[in-house]
């Protein structure tokens, strides 16, 4: 299911104050109406940037739910008023911020599709705004929020799982590159949303004994499993997924919708509690072991006792219980178990968006493409600078996976963002630019690849720190490997090199050029049985060389030696890291070439 449409073009249009590039969403949820205008101007599109969003607090589940009896009942018209007032105010800020009339949508899913008063409801939104409903089928729900998933990471292999209030989805979903696979069955979509379970969960318990309430509410537990296998079996994972499930100790979960998202932040709250100190408050990107995630006696405890928790409502704290045991159902009832949980900021709105962008688009990396309106007139030439003093691979080293070609180009992308600022506070932002800077509000960027490049960046500006920013530094560390942080302080070097030599960013065809090289070496260190890294730094030869640019760099390079150390490895001299050893030569490149 790779999408056949496309966002358009830019066509004209007849108002010279729309922007074609803009699209509205309104998402009639169960749990709230959201409202959000996103820029999908070139070349930013993949991350979807948000240029205004609000969300009307109006439960649509809740309405349709008689207090007294908890039987349904008819969207009430106060409610259905309310609703339609609120678009037409939306429809108010579309027009000025110039989104065209048919680039807003208003898309309805299991709150409005399952009213006994469903067509009333969508005849009055279309008669006050002349907008049609979008209504999504059940199984289509679930494809749209796989798609929203997908859009909150470069690479998703697993379940997707969208917990609303009404309904929860379930699917297989495989995304590599822009290439977007799923369930040739869509999704198996379940009654068991956080307010429909909450609602479930009390009517077993109402006019029962607790011994009848609890045999029912067991009773209903095997119920749900049955059908979590049987979907299991319905959505087709393919083997090779399956393979790797077995082979890992579980399928990896990708969770979106208000349910999960509520789940996450009440982990968040326990990895930033207790001592943890978990560094990024943003849930997009955001995962957790199978040991967090399924501790759902833990969560129930925060949710039950703790005074004031981010981002989690009072709602949503009444709908924990009722997550717990959906969590607690579906660990026990997936085949080969959950191995990790991710969370994703992707929902509706992301969805189609997503879903209808090219798969050219669809495929760039989207903390490349966040950083790249920053990018100095070289950024390409630095990346490739950067790309040469990594070693080849061989059969027995490496570096880590995690650092990419993109990661390399996002770096040269953002190496003189704050540049401008003074040492006392370069260094600093740069550490927050991926949590809380400019980075922070960029969709689909796992906390993996913020820790990366906020460290890279951190290192470039000479790596000093106040005390107060310290403890940041460690807890972003925390989130990698040992090896992992080792090669961000050698390219932080590295790049602090290459910012001094070129400190406008652009690289002067016309003055001495420098390529690096490096290789994997043994015999390094003082007893020479050493492995490490030999790196080459080669500089054009020039009859006159007023800059001494060679004595410049034989200086500069001393910061990367030093990351070699053993004394600056990670963890300390019985932690990761790797000797380095750097020669500044002069060639003729020229003629080399």
């Amino acid at each position: 299911m790779g999408g056949g449409e496309h966002i358009p073009a830019m066509t004209e249009v007849s108002d010279p104050g729309q922007n074609v590039y803009r699209h509205a969403v309104v998402d009639l949820g169960s749990n709230g109406i959201r409202c959000s205008i996103s820029d999908l101007s070139p070349p930013s599109t993949r991350v979807i940037p948000t240029v205004h969003f609000h969300r009307v607090n109006i439960s649509l589940y809740e309405a349709q739910i008689d207090p007294e009896s908890g039987s349904r009942i008819p969207i009430p018209q106060h409610v259905i008023d309310r609703i339609v007032s609120a678009i037409v105010r939306f429809q108010i800020v579309c027009v000025e911020l110039g989104v065209p009339t048919q680039n807003i949508r208003i898309i309805a899913t299991e709150a409005t599709r399952t009213a006994i008063n469903a067509s009333v409801f969508i005849d009055a939104i279309r008669h006050k705004t002349g907008i049609s409903v979008e209504a999504l089928r059940k199984e289509e729900e679930g494809v749209i929020g796989a798609w929203g998933i997908s859009s909150s990471f470069s690479d998703v292999e697993g379940l997707a799982l969208d917990l609303g209030g009404g309904s929860m989805q379930m699917t297989w979903i495989a995304s590599h590159a822009g290439n977007v696979q799923m369930s040739p069955q869509g999704s198996v979509s379940f009654p068991y949303g956080a307010a429909a379970l909450t609602q479930k969960l009390a009517d077993l318990k109402r006019g029962k004994s607790k011994e009848e309430a609890h045999k029912a509410r067991e009773q209903f537990r095997r119920e749900m499993a049955d059908n979590f296998r049987a979907a299991f079996e319905t959505i087709e994972v393919p083997e090779h997924l399956v393979k790797k499930a077995r082979e890992q100790g579980g399928f990896p979960l990708y969770l979106s919708g208000g349910g999960f998202r509520g789940w996450g932040y009440l982990l968040l709250y326990l990895h930033q509690t207790k001592g943890r100190n978990y560094p990024i408050s943003i849930i997009n990107g955001y995962s957790a072991p199978k040991k967090d995630f399924e501790d759902t006696e833990a969560l129930k405890e925060v949710a039950r006792t703790a005074h004031d928790i981010f981002r989690v409502s009072d709602r949503r704290r009444k709908q924990v219980p009722s997550v717990a045991f959906l969590v607690n159902t579906l660990a026990e009832s997936l085949p080969y178990g959950i191995k990790e949980a991710h969370f994703c900021q992707g929902g509706v709105r992301e969805g189609v968006l997503f879903r209808e962008m090219l798969p050219v688009v669809r495929q760039q990396d989207p903390l490349e493409v966040a950083t790249a309106r920053y990018a100095p007139s070289s950024a390409q030439a630095l990346a490739a600078l950067l790309l040469a003093a990594l070693p080849r691979p061989s059969d027995t080293r490496s570096f880590p996976s995690s650092i990419s070609l993109h990661l390399i180009q996002a770096f040269a992308n953002a190496l003189y963002v704050h540049a401008t600022m003074s040492k006392e506070l370069s260094s600093s932002a740069a550490l927050y630019s991926t949590s809380t800077g400019f980075l922070a509000s960029t969709h689909g960027i796992p906390h993996a690849h913020r820790a990366l490049l906020a460290l890279m960046l951190q290192e470039r500006y000479g790596g000093e720190l106040p005390p107060r920013d310290v403890d940041l530094k460690t807890h972003l560390q925390g989130i990698l490997t040992p090896e992992e942080v080792w090669w961000t302080r050698y390219l932080g070097k590295l790049g602090l090199v290459l910012s001094q030599l070129y400190p406008t960013g652009s690289i002067d065809t016309s003055k001495p050029r420098i390529v690096p090289s490096a290789q994997w070496v043994t015999g390094l260190g003082k007893k020479g049985k050493k492995d490490g890294l030999d790196l080459t730094i080669s500089i054009q030869k020039v009859a006159y060389d007023p800059t001494h640019l060679k004595q410049e760099l034989e200086h500069d390079v001393q910061r990367i030696e030093k990351v070699g150390k053993r004394k600056n490895w990670i963890g300390g001299r019985d932690g990761w890291g790797i000797k380095v050893r750097v020669s500044v030569v002069e060639e003729d490149l020229l003629l080399s070439r």
